[in-house]
């Protein structure tokens, strides 16, 4: 015993564009409603809703004359509508060509002189040893950076207005930390 399978949203929206092509006519929601279940096997209560996002979509025109909406679709205006979006998409094809090709050249041009040769792989040896010989020394730099004349006297800059601030203000010191942002363990350099 096999059950019978529901039509899915894709097959009713192409059953429902068929009645407006084979009738070539204007038809009302309640017409829908009837014509609908009896020709294309659409529920009558899924009707209004395939027929809304057929109208989302810009391929059921609709109108309201009076207290009457109405609906149509012509075959023209679905065969212009492919056109369009099939010009669009060409022409969004060749855009896309050019730019691969774009890029291509690119990638050609920037192989030019990356060849790989004992000199050029001497040279990237060479680059990371002088790469990390330059980390080294810049921790080494840290190291000694509270002994800088030019850190030594920001520090003292700082403890000079903070001091002044004090005097001037009135404020508390940790107040005027924090509206600096200036660290609970900031300290003199020892």
């Amino acid at each position: 015993m096999s059950k019978k399978r529901g039509l899915s949203v894709e097959e009713k929206r192409t059953r429902m564009m068929e009645i407006f092509f084979e009738t070539k006519d204007v038809f009302q929601l309640k017409d829908m409603e009837k014509i609908a279940p009896k020709e294309k096997g659409i529920t009558a209560m899924s009707v209004k809703e395939i027929l809304q996002s057929l109208v989302d979509d810009g391929m059921v025109d609709t109108d309201r004359i009076g207290t009457s909406n109405y609906f149509w679709a012509f075959p023209s205006k679905a065969l212009h509508a492919r056109k369009r979006k099939l010009e669009a998409l060409e022409t969004q094809l060749a855009e896309s060509s050019q730019k691969k090709e774009r890029l291509q050249q690119s990638i050609e041009k920037s192989k030019i002189g990356r060849q790989e040769t004992a000199e050029r792989a001497a040279l990237i040896k060479e680059l990371a040893v002088l790469r990390q010989k330059k980390e080294h020394l810049k921790a080494e730099i840290d190291k000694y950076k509270e002994c800088d004349p030019d850190v030594v006297e920001e520090i003292h800059n700082i403890f000079a207005i903070k001091s002044w601030a004090k005097r001037k203000f009135g404020f508390e010191e940790n107040r005027i930390d924090k509206s600096f942002g200036i660290p609970e363990d900031f300290d003199y350099i020892d």
